[in-house]
């Protein structure tokens, strides 16, 4: 399987509500928002099978000492094949050396995050005000 990682292919609205809407991610409800979010993330990493997006991550950053990943995900068709990983470790160049990195996981994700190298925030617990339904 051929895969380029890229942080500058232009996002088609229709290929991104797609694979939000294939892993049942509420935010697909909000496409404006959606895609102004991640257009204006510090950091966008784009996974594409030719020229379909079968994944993505953004990061929020205040480009010093804090990086927040708040989306990576991959289309439920090419999940298992490393194209996580291949985001995660793009987003790795950049932000590796920061004082914090932070992200919010659930489910499978979180033995996902583990082999990556996360761990639990110590005694913290993560709260949110949230308007989405599949959590």
């Amino acid at each position: 399987m051929d895969i380029e990682i890229s942080e500058t292919r232009d996002l088609a609205p229709d290929q991104v509500l797609a694979l939000y809407t294939a892993n049942h991610w509420s935010a697909a409800k909000k496409p404006i928002e959606l895609l102004q979010a991640l257009r204006n993330s510090h950091s966008l990493v784009t996974a594409w099978a030719h020229d379909s997006l079968v994944g993505l991550g953004n990061a929020i950053s205040d480009g010093y000492l804090v990086v927040y990943y708040p989306h990576l995900l991959v289309h439920p068709d090419f999940q298992g094949t490393g194209i996580g990983k291949m985001i995660l470790a793009r987003m790795q160049e950049k932000y590796a050396g920061f004082h914090m990195q932070l992200l919010t996981a659930d489910g499978k994700a979180i033995d996902f995050y583990k082999k990556a190298g996360f761990v639990k925030a110590g005694e913290t617990q993560s709260m949110w005000i949230y308007q989405g339904d599949e959590h």
